[in-house]
């Protein structure tokens, strides 16, 4: 018993909660009955996060849950409603960003608070069917065209007429909303609605419903439904201008300017409590602005509408086809006025093109197929639920594992940079830096000496060839026939490239004249300079990686040597060449 009176007593508390909030916000030294309606609804709305919900959202839910195939006085109890409500705002907060999500059980107990106090002031714990969407797609968010329309869908009949008994208890429904926020004197329910919005009895078709319901100004007892709707438009609106009461320098949301006082503006909060100073007065006739436009472009406008270039009047809203529409087909999602043509893709956005595309296919599916039964329907509707949860599931998974590598990431390129912190804390690493350090001295150092020793046995070369040259310059030439009858040298053989033969040249020159052997003596000198030479290059290519380079050397050599070679007796040329070129090629 303890238990069961807690929970009445909480049921109680949440459910004055949302009326006590309203009652902080202060609304009602507001003067005007319209828009002290119109700012308490929109704070339900904002507190109930129903602004969220955009009027498609909303009309899916409704098929989802089944409430399209039911009858519109149908009831459903209160833990069905919350059922459908908690679909609404889960599905809200899978499409919201993570950084945006709001407090689903929060929402749901509110609005499902307010719905019950609204629609069930007598306690049975049941709604119907028309009172839960009335409600739900007048409060939700979305354009006041498309919520117009639709609210159309249900109050006409198949041949797209409106069923003035529909509408009168559409305004039952819809007009107990200014009730529950106490504002019920002022726009409650009478037996006269009707007739005061659509005073002739006739014919009414949908852009005949629009125009009345979008008109300027609109049926009284509906007045506060498109100020609800630029409220939210003005929220964030500013003007760059004073207040002429309370001397503001900058104006948010509305703005209103005096047709008799010249200059004299208000802002919004001082003309909704009636403020006036100096020669204004309540009396005088305020025009409401939803938008700021410099002078300039007040004057460019002026002279364009002068000119014809701008329309004098736009339409309220789109012009749609008077061919007869049936009443929207809920069982498939999106569709509007099944077997009709939908407005012109130049008037509306994407999203009602793609919704026109969508409704075309889907209603030549229905013309060429027979009725799926209900539990063929409900079969659909839960896999495409469940197919939808689980995509959700699958994008914040997938959400998550680009984080973590994106993290993952950072902190290894964190860790593959050395910092000076990093090293001053590893000795290791310092003990490693200075060894490097002092190899690369060491290397830098042998690579000079080995070239500063290259540099100098390059230059005693060049001597000892001069010297070559000046000493067999005036040496006489033999004979032809006499270098004709000189021995070949034999093969040199050696034990490795770069070692050096194990045979003189004069063991196979034996008879040659003297003139041939001071040449190869002379020779025998400059070859073993060459060696060094050579044996240095080779040590220092070695250390470069580089035995090409030594190749092109030792050609290089070879060449210079027989340039030498050839200025001596012709005899010995042949001679000394053959031996240069046979040594060359087992060195190399």
């Amino acid at each position: 018993m303890i238990e069961e009176g807690s929970k009445s007593s909480k049921a109680t508390v949440e459910k004055r909660q949302l009326f006590m909030e309203m009652r902080a916000q202060n609304f009602d030294v507001i003067r005007l009955s319209t828009y002290r309606t119109a700012c308490k609804l929109r704070f339900v709305q904002k507190r109930c996060n129903l602004h969220l919900v955009d009027v498609w959202n909303m009309i899916e839910a409704f098929r989802d849950n089944g409430l399209s195939t039911l009858d519109h006085n149908a009831e459903i109890n209160v833990s069905r409603l919350e059922t459908i409500l908690s679909s609404i705002f889960y599905q809200l907060n899978k499409r919201l960003p993570t950084t945006h999500q709001i407090n689903v059980e929060q929402s749901i107990g509110l609005l499902l608070n307010f719905m019950v106090a609204t629609y069930d002031s007598e306690g049975h714990g049941k709604l119907t069917v028309f009172s839960v969407k009335s409600m739900l797609a007048t409060m939700c968010g979305g354009k006041i065209v498309d919520k117009l329309r639709y609210i159309f869908s249900q109050i006409s009949d198949s041949s797209g007429t409106m069923v003035f008994a529909k509408f009168d208890q559409f305004l039952r429904e819809v007009l107990k909303l200014p009730t529950a926020v106490f504002e019920g004197p002022s726009f409650g329910y009478t037996e006269h609605s009707v007739r005061t919005c659509f005073p002739q009895q006739k014919k009414i078709l949908l852009n005949t419903f629009l125009d009345v319901m979008m008109a300027d100004p609109p049926p009284q007892c509906l007045v506060w439904l498109p100020l609800m709707h630029r409220l939210a438009n003005v929220e964030n609106v500013f003007h760059p201008v004073e207040c002429s009461y309370c001397r503001s320098e900058s104006m948010m949301g509305f703005r209103y300017r005096c047709q008799q006082c010249h200059g004299y503006q208000l802002c919004q909060n001082c003309f909704w409590r009636g403020h006036a100073s100096g020669p204004h007065s309540n009396q005088h006739q305020m025009k409401e602005h939803s938008s700021w436009k410099s002078p300039a472009k007040k004057l460019s406008h002026a002279i364009s509408k002068s000119l014809g270039c701008v329309p004098i009047g736009e339409p309220p809203h789109p012009v749609f086809p008077e061919a007869a529409e049936r009443p929207q087909d809920l069982a498939h999602p999106g569709v509007w006025q099944e077997g009709s043509t939908l407005e012109s893709p130049s008037r509306l956005d994407e999203e009602h093109r793609l919704i026109a595309r969508y409704a075309a296919r889907l209603a030549a599916e229905a013309s060429n197929s027979t009725q799926c039964p209900p539990t063929d329907l409900s079969f659909s509707f839960d896999a495409n639920k469940q197919q939808r949860q689980l995509i959700a599931e699958l994008e914040n998974k997938n959400r998550e594992i680009l984080q973590e590598i994106q993290r993952l990431r950072l902190e290894h390129e964190q860790a593959s940079q050395p910092t000076p912190e990093k090293a001053q804390q590893n000795p290791t690493l310092l003990a490693e830096l200075r060894l490097l350090r002092h190899r690369k001295d060491e290397l830098e150092k042998r690579m000079s000496a080995l070239q500063e020793s290259r540099r100098e046995l390059m230059v005693q070369l060049e001597g000892l060839m001069r010297l070559l040259k000046a000493q067999t310059g005036g040496s006489p030439h033999s004979s032809p026939s006499h270098s004709a009858s000189c021995t070949m040298p034999m093969p040199i053989r050696s034990t490795s490239a770069g070692s050096t033969p194990t045979h003189t040249p004069q063991d196979c020159l034996a008879g040659v004249g003297d003139d041939v052997l001071d040449a190869f003596s002379q020779g025998e000198k400059i070859r073993a300079m060459i060696t060094i030479a050579l044996t240095v290059t080779l040590e220092y290519h070695r250390e470069q990686n580089l035995r090409n380079d030594l190749l092109v050397a030792a050609d290089s050599i070879t060449n210079t040597m027989s340039s030498l070679v050839k200025e001596l007796h012709s005899g010995t040329e042949m001679v000394y060449e053959e031996y240069t070129r046979k040594w060359c090629f087992e060195f190399t």
